[in-house]
């Protein structure tokens, strides 16, 4: 049976975070997107899954007020894709909010063949979301990434897009996304990187950081696996040192004590864990030394 967030954080006596505990009026650690020096918060929104709801307004409710928390905290980046069931949908109602888009570093995908069907995917997502351009698009798992690369970067000169960037999600594919990522020119990638999931930084990451892509990074909790591996468990002498009070956290700091990494991007469909996952954008990151004890302790659970 899978083991939820939600179950972690009940079974650890250090889990509960008041919206009021004074990090909240911290700054979030800024990391810079490579290509321009844009800097943006270190921790963002996901959407697959969690907001693939019904598109309505009663559905729609508890995520609209993550968002609003997100952004009142400081966060900026939402990540989503056509293929994210109605997630764009969703968000086409969260932003018709006032003033909330310009607020938003929002980020979709294109996972079609074909110019032509391409172009179509991205007016579709533009529709959907209510809104005239987006900030990143990027091909989605590589797919016709040569010829889907070319449209992107058009779109870019229109300035219809201002960042282009590929995906991945899956370990399989990072040869692949090594190799798009010697032979071209991107703002972005998106990649699976967690604690128990490193394989990115043997090759990915540290040719990122040579070429000068920022990182986003997905399924950062590894769909729930982290969570069922520390159930029940205390969080170890290193979360303290970090100012960790939860697992999340102590998961969030270790992708983000990579220096590589830009922006990882863990689903967030509550306001409490909103508040929980920003705290980690905050204050000290892991020094390697750390993040070695941090691996130990996950490999050994």
């Amino acid at each position: 049976m899978p083991v939820s967030r939600r179950a972690v954080l009940a079974a650890s006596a250090l889990a509960p975070l008041a919206p009021c505990l004074s990090w909240a009026a911290e700054p979030l650690i800024r990391r810079p997107i490579p290509s321009t020096g844009e800097m943006l918060p270190a921790i963002g929104i996901g959407t697959s899954r969690r907001y693939e709801v019904e598109p309505n307004p009663e559905a729609v409710a508890p995520l609209k007020a993550a968002v609003q928390s997100f952004v009142s905290l400081g966060g900026s980046v939402i990540d989503t894709a056509p293929s994210y069931g109605t997630a764009e949908d969703v968000l086409g109602l969260i932003l018709t909010e006032p003033g909330l888009r310009e607020k938003i570093f929002l980020a979709s995908k294109v996972d079609t063949q074909g110019r032509d069907a391409t172009l179509a995917e991205f007016e579709r997502s533009l529709k959907r979301m209510k809104v005239a351009n987006l900030d990143l698009v990027a091909v989605h798992n590589l797919i016709d990434v040569n010829e889907n690369l070319a449209v992107l970067r058009d779109l870019k000169r229109d300035k219809r897009i201002r960042y282009v960037g590929v995906t991945v999600w899956r370990d399989g594919q990072l040869d692949a996304l090594e190799a798009v990522m010697k032979r071209e020119t991107l703002d972005f990638i998106q990649v699976n990187y967690a604690i128990d999931n490193r394989a990115a930084a043997e090759r990915v990451l540290p040719l990122a950081a040579d070429k000068g892509v920022a990182v986003m990074t997905n399924v950062p909790f590894g769909r729930d696996r982290l969570f069922k591996a520390v159930q029940g468990k205390e969080l170890p002498p290193v979360a303290k040192d970090l100012g960790c009070t939860s697992w999340p956290q102590v998961f969030l700091k270790y992708v983000l004590g990579h220096p590589a990494v830009t922006c990882p991007i863990p689903g967030m469909a509550k306001v409490a864990y909103v508040e929980d996952n920003l705290a980690a954008a905050r204050g000290t990151l892991p020094n390697p030394a750390q993040r070695k004890q941090m691996e130990t302790f996950i490999d050994a659970v």
